[in-house]
C-alpha cells in the first residue's frame, strides 16, 4: 500500500512539473500565474508621410481591442535605428514585431535574429524580401502604377506626349513595383519618359528641388508621375511659381488631404486611395493570431515569392480618386471631411 501511495504521489509530482514546464515554454505566463497579453512590437520608418499615422492608430486601437499591447516605435528614417529597435523589442521578448522597413535589404539579419528567437514577424506594406517573414501585407502596387497611367491616360495624354516620373525612395520594395505597371501602360500608349528620378527617404523637398533644377526638361513635360502625394505637393508648389500648375497634369497616392484639396481646385489630375483602416485592421488582427499560434488563413491569403522563401501575401485593392467620384470615395467614407477638402474652393462645395 505504502509502495502504491509512493507511486502515485510521485506521478502526480511529474505530472505537476510536465504542466507547469508546457505554462513556461509557451512565454505567455505572467510572474503571478496568470496568462499575459500579447505584446507586439511595431517599427515605423517614420511619420513624415501623412498615412502612418492613421495607419499606426488604428492598428493600436484593434490590437487593444483584441487584448494586445502594442509598443511603437519610431525610426525617423535611420537604418541603424531601426535596427536598434528591432533588438530591443527581441530582447523584451515581444511575440510578433511588425516592421515599415526603411531599407528591407538591410533587415534581413534582425528579422533572422527576431525569427531565431521564436518572434513572428510581420512585413507591413513593404516586402523585407530573403527572409522568412511570416506574413507580408500591402496594398496592390502594380495596380497603383496602373492607375497612375491610367488617370493620364483618360486626362488626354497619350501618342507624343512626354511624362516625368519623380518616385520615392529607390530602397523601397513598392517603388519598382508601381513603377513598372506604370512605364508598361506608358510604353503601350507611346509616351515618352524624359526622366526618372527618386527621392532619398521620401524626402518631399526633393521633388521640389528636382523642378527648379530642370527647367529645361520640365519645359517638355505633358505630365508628372510622383511617388506620393507628399511629393506631388511640393511638385505642384514648384510648378505654380511659374504658372504651370494645372497645365502639366500630376498624378500621386496615398489621398492626403492636400493632394484632395489640389483634386477639386484643377492642379492634380488624381490620386489613389488607400484604405489604411482595412489594412491596419487586418494587419491586427492577423498580428494577434499569429501570436497565439495560429497560421494566416483567408481566402485572400496568397504566397508571394520574397526570393527565398514563399510568404504568406495578403494584397488589398487601392481606389482610384479623381474630381467625379472623391465626394463619394473620401467624403462619403469619411477619410476626409467636406469643408476640409473644399476648403479653398467654397463656392464649388456640394450642399
Amino acid at each position: 500500500m505504502k509502495r502504491r501511495i509512493g507511486c502515485l504521489f510521485l506521478a502526480a509530482l511529474l505530472l505537476l512539473t510536465a504542466v507547469g514546464c508546457t505554462k513556461a515554454e509557451s512565454g505567455r505566463e505572467s510572474e503571478d500565474g496568470e496568462e499575459r497579453k500579447i505584446r507586439i512590437g511595431m517599427s515605423f520608418d517614420s511619420f513624415v508621410i501623412e498615412r502612418w499615422q492613421r495607419d499606426r492608430d488604428v492598428f493600436v486601437s484593434v490590437a487593444k481591442e483584441l487584448g494586445a499591447e502594442v509598443n511603437v516605435q519610431n525610426a525617423n528614417g535611420v537604418v541603424e535605428e531601426q535596427k536598434k529597435q528591432i533588438d530591443y523589442f527581441i530582447q523584451k521578448g515581444m511575440d510578433v514585431i511588425v516592421i515599415i522597413a526603411i531599407d528591407p535589404a538591410s533587415l534581413r539579419e534582425s528579422v533572422d535574429k527576431a525569427k531565431d528567437a521564436g518572434i513572428q514577424v510581420v512585413s507591413y506594406d513593404r516586402l523585407i524580401d530573403d527572409v522568412d517573414v511570416d506574413l507580408y501585407i500591402s496594398f496592390d502596387n502594380e495596380m497603383v502604377g496602373d492607375m497612375m497611367a491610367r488617370a493620364l491616360i483618360e486626362a488626354g495624354i497619350g501618342n507624343g506626349d512626354n511624362v516625368v516620373m519623380i518616385g520615392g525612395s529607390p530602397t523601397d520594395n513598392n517603388v519598382p513595383l508601381v513603377e513598372g505597371a506604370f512605364k508598361r501602360l506608358m510604353a503601350k500608349h507611346r509616351v515618352t519618359v524624359l526622366d526618372s528620378v527618386h527621392a532619398e527617404n521620401w524626402r518631399a523637398e526633393e521633388a521640389a528641388a528636382y523642378i527648379y533644377a530642370n527647367p529645361l526638361v520640365i519645359a517638355k513635360a505633358d505630365a508628372i508621375m510622383c511617388g506620393n502625394d507628399d511629393l506631388a505637393t511640393q511638385t505642384v508648389r514648384a510648378l505654380a511659381e511659374t504658372r504651370q500648375a494645372g497645365d502639366i497634369l500630376v498624378v500621386g497616392q496615398d489621398a492626403d488631404l492636400a493632394a484632395c484639396q489640389r483634386i477639386v481646385e484643377g492642379t492634380q489630375v488624381m490620386t489613389v486611395y488607400k484604405p489604411v483602416e482595412r489594412l491596419a485592421t487586418r494587419a491586427a488582427e492577423e498580428a494577434v493570431a499569429l501570436a497565439k499560434g495560429e497560421k494566416v488563413a483567408g481566402d485572400d491569403v496568397a504566397l508571394i515569392d520574397s526570393g527565398a522563401y514563399k510568404v504568406p501575401y495578403i494584397g488589398l485593392e487601392p481606389i482610384r480618386v479623381n474630381r467625379g467620384n472623391i465626394d463619394e470615395v473620401i467624403i462619403g467614407s469619411g477619410f476626409h471631411l467636406k469643408e476640409d477638402v473644399y476648403l479653398n474652393v467654397l463656392g464649388q462645395m456640394p450642399k
